[in-house]
């Protein structure tokens, strides 16, 4: 990158870049930091066998990414945006609840412990150790400190280190997820950004990588500030099919388990429509003609999240350099959400 690229970088994504640049680092250090609470967090869940997941934006999406990693311990755990569990609640005697906040500080974190009292059974997941989360409830702090940039990047690996922690605590290996975030993949996404360069919006889909695909339309919205969103695989099959073309751009993440088949469906039926297709691709299924695959090493869970992710973040920040003048740069919102 020259030097007149780098000074006519928005102020918004040169910041992005900062927090990008050090989430490995942070969330490694997260990892160990977090063993003592994450052995508290997991004899919770050994106790009640059930898990509530809650929190808003980029934590929910956390939060439906680890949703079937738990359930795959035999752990009945269910996902919900924290608004939803303040206007329509499950009953949250004999769970266990993971309440996740970023900052720590947003309002309906404020409004559930103000209505409810927590429980015994609550604990936190935030990058804030000085927050009203942390200080609330016994807490996994992810390091590093406070996200500054808008859309979260940093933020998402950070959390998910805290949750590998818990995950280790519970006796799953660590092993592969750990390496990937000691070396990294490096991939070259110009191909999918070309891909992409005349579409209006992007819809993004997985089958047991539906939450890391819910975290990457959240981020192109925020950022781009078009309508992009997610759609689980069957989801989008159920009629929504109907929207796809040459403007639609379609994301697929496609992990080595049982459901990668289904993708690789989905993605021939994609490309067929026209859609610009762009696969990121951690099974050991061949390549779809006709999509833009980016391959990873054949990984599942927390391996394939923590490789896919930086990767198409990046997709996703250079789409948006593309798209707005200031991308980065919120005008509606702000990062830490304080009203309802």
């Amino acid at each position: 990158m020259n030097m007149t690229t780098e000074r006519n970088r928005p102020a918004g994504l040169a910041a992005i870049d900062r927090e990008m640049a050090r989430q490995h680092a942070d969330a490694l250090a997260s990892y160990e930091a977090a063993a003592p609470m994450a052995e508290r967090a997991a004899a919770s869940l050994k106790k009640t066998c059930r898990l509530l997941l809650i929190g808003m934006g980029g934590s929910h999406a956390v939060n439906r990414a680890v949703e079937p990693l738990y359930r795959g311990l035999g752990i009945d755990a269910v996902a919900l945006p924290l608004s939803e569990q303040l206007g329509q609640p499950l009953p949250i005697a004999g769970r266990t609840i993971f309440v996740t906040s970023q900052s720590g500080e947003s309002a309906e974190v404020l409004r559930w412990f103000g209505e409810t009292g927590g429980t015994e059974e609550t604990f936190g997941l935030t990058l804030e150790g000085s927050s009203f989360l942390a200080r609330t409830a016994p807490s996994l702090v992810g390091s590093g400190g406070t996200e500054l940039a808008f859309a979260a990047t940093r933020s998402l690996t950070v959390t998910f280190a805290l949750h590998l922690a818990i995950l280790t605590a519970l006796g799953e290996d660590p092993a592969a997820a750990l390496a990937v975030l000691k070396v990294p993949e490096d991939h070259d996404i110009s191909a999918a950004l070309s891909a992409l360069e005349n579409v209006v919006t992007v819809v993004t889909s997985g089958r047991r990588l539906q939450g890391v695909a819910e975290a990457l339309a959240l981020g192109l919205t925020e950022l781009s500030r078009r309508p992009c969103f997610s759609l689980e695989g069957g989801q989008l099959r159920h009629g929504p099919m109907e929207m796809l073309g040459p403007e639609i751009g379609v994301v697929l993440f496609r992990g080595f388990d049982e459901t990668a088949g289904l993708v690789t469906t989905m993605a021939v039926s994609a490309v067929e429509t026209g859609a610009p297709v762009i696969l990121f691709d951690a099974s050991s299924e061949a390549p779809v003609t006709g999509a833009v695959t980016i391959r990873f090493a054949p990984a599942t869970g927390l391996a394939a999240i923590f490789a896919m992710l930086p990767v198409a973040q990046r997709l996703m920040i250079a789409f948006a350099g593309t798209s707005v003048e200031n991308a980065g740069t919120p005008i509606r919102s702000t990062k830490i959400t304080r009203s309802e």
